[in-house]
């Protein structure tokens, strides 16, 4: 029963490094892919192949196109991503070892009726009679016996036993906890990947605007060079603008297929299931929360939090369980049945057996379980602690993203007017014959630079509102609340 303790402890030990781990990772990737969202948008990395929430069991193809909404994502999500359903085996997996441990408690009961017909050696056994003028055998029997009996093992008080159930329960707990942590993740992973694709494609609606305005200017600049009123640089410099924004072109057509196969993979879509992304434009303004309720509502409802004072529930129980190693243990036996040289001569027989267990020395096995439940029991106060802490930064910092990225997004909005009225004005200084095509160049570069800070910041506006959800626990709902009609 210790190794078993043991091996619990050490899956259940294991099972949250790597919860955290993949939450840690998580987060990370998800910043650094912001961060390079906003200095390199036209080319989208996709995520790494490796971790549970990046991939998914997928699901049965449909005919034609999908339509998809960021909704409905994260409802495919939560079903078909693979974070989610191991989550979900690992609940059934403590749901064994809690009976496992039940068991211990429960009574036990064993029929194990045999028929045996022996016959023996005496000489193998060291039996020899030796006597004048008689003769003794060498061999006895055969005969038989029969026995039929059901015995019931029942143990009446084992506080270790009791503690260990105890402890399983909590760590079934836990367990159901982490899945509806992981239920949030996928919430997370999910809207990331929607609204970085989207982004994406709001990024080739902008290159193909740009690679219209540059083939017109290439248009204005090559009949001025033709009609001899400007020199052919600024039909040179017109080509370079050109085909570089066909380029960017390219570039955002690419990064967005690769997104798009990124979301596939999350929610489970099939293998080549064409499907379009029908949130286009994410904008809503964000009714402010106090850090105070935000606070509150993430104690009250983050997973990861309440499945860490599970666990330091449960480690409290497996110290428990190891101290009572010290203590008396009573247990009752009894069979009943019948027995005989044969069934037919059978008569009734019963044993009943009380036991009481006193431990008086056992080599320092259990003050080594206690020393080891010791330091199971700290490291889980430590980390609900460290959690804790966590939350109130990730509460924070999502509010200031959030308060930050809305703002961005106001004045990107008015840099876009600003912009496109500085590049018409230089168009048309341009055909007038009083600028040439570097004034126009660089009006169509700040042009374009307003519309990438917009899509980036209104991306940021919206994936710092699924952060906050996150951060908030319940993030299914949370989600609905924050994207209303979305």
């Amino acid at each position: 029963m210790v190794a078993d303790h043991a091996r619990r402890h050490v899956r259940l030990d294991y099972a949250i490094g790597l919860k955290s781990m993949l939450s840690i990772c998580a987060v990370l990737f998800l910043g650094a892919q912001f961060l390079a969202g906003q200095a390199a948008p036209a080319a989208s990395t996709p995520e790494p192949q490796g971790g549970p929430f990046a991939g998914s069991v997928a699901s049965e193809p449909v005919a034609g196109t999908m339509r998809i909404s960021l909704q409905d994502a994260i409802d495919r999500g939560l079903r078909q991503n693979l974070g989610v359903l191991l989550s979900s085996a690992d609940i059934q997996f403590a749901r064994g070892q809690r009976w496992e441990q039940l068991s211990e408690l429960l009574p036990h009961v064993v029929a194990a009726p045999y028929v045996d017909v022996s016959k023996a050696n005496l000489s193998e056994v060291g039996f020899s009679f030796k006597a004048p003028g008689l003769t003794f055998p060498t061999a006895v029997g055969p005969f038989s016996y029969f026995d039929a009996r059901v015995n019931v093992t029942q143990s009446l008080f084992d506080w270790k036993s009791i503690s260990n159930a105890r402890a399983a329960g909590q760590s079934l707990k836990s367990a159901q906890y982490t899945y509806n942590d992981a239920r949030d993740l996928v919430v997370l992973a999910v809207g990331f990947s929607y609204l970085q694709a989207v982004a994406d494609q709001a990024r080739i609606e902008t290159a193909e605007a740009q690679v219209k305005t540059a083939q017109a200017i290439y248009g204005q600049a090559s009949d001025q060079v033709n009609a001899g009123t400007s020199p052919a640089i600024d039909g040179l410099r017109a080509k370079v603008e050109l085909q570089t924004r066909q380029q960017q072109l390219i570039q955002s057509r690419n990064g967005f297929a690769i997104q798009k196969l990124t979301v596939a993979r999350a929610i489970g879509l099939a293998s080549g299931q064409e499907f379009e992304l029908t949130d286009q434009a994410l904008y809503q303004p964000f009714e402010s929360i106090s850090l105070e309720e935000c606070l509150r509502r993430a104690c009250a409802s983050r997973s990861d939090y309440q499945a860490a004072m599970a666990e330091v529930r449960a480690a409290e129980f497996s110290r428990h369980a190891a101290v009572a190693g010290y203590f008396p243990s009573l247990s009752f036996n009894s069979d009943i049945g019948a027995a005989g040289a044969h069934p037919s001569t059978a008569t009734q027989v019963f044993d009943v057996r009380g036991t009481l267990s006193i431990p008086i020395f056992q080599g320092g096995s259990v003050h080594g379980a206690v020393l080891q439940a010791d330091a199971r029991l700290t490291q889980s106060r430590e980390r609900l602690a460290n959690l804790r802490a966590q939350i109130d930064s990730e509460v924070r910092t999502a509010l200031l993203n959030l308060q930050s990225s809305a703002e961005q997004v106001e004045v990107a909005r008015s840099n876009i007017d600003l912009a496109e009225a500085a590049l018409t004005q230089s168009r048309d200084r341009f055909s007038a014959g009083v600028a040439d095509t570097v004034e126009v160049v660089q009006s169509q570069e700040t042009a374009a630079s307003a519309h990438e800070q917009y899509i980036g910041s209104l991306y940021g506006y919206n994936y710092a509102k699924i952060s906050l959800a996150r951060s908030l626990g319940s993030a299914e709902a949370t989600v609905k609340e924050f994207f209303k009609g979305k």
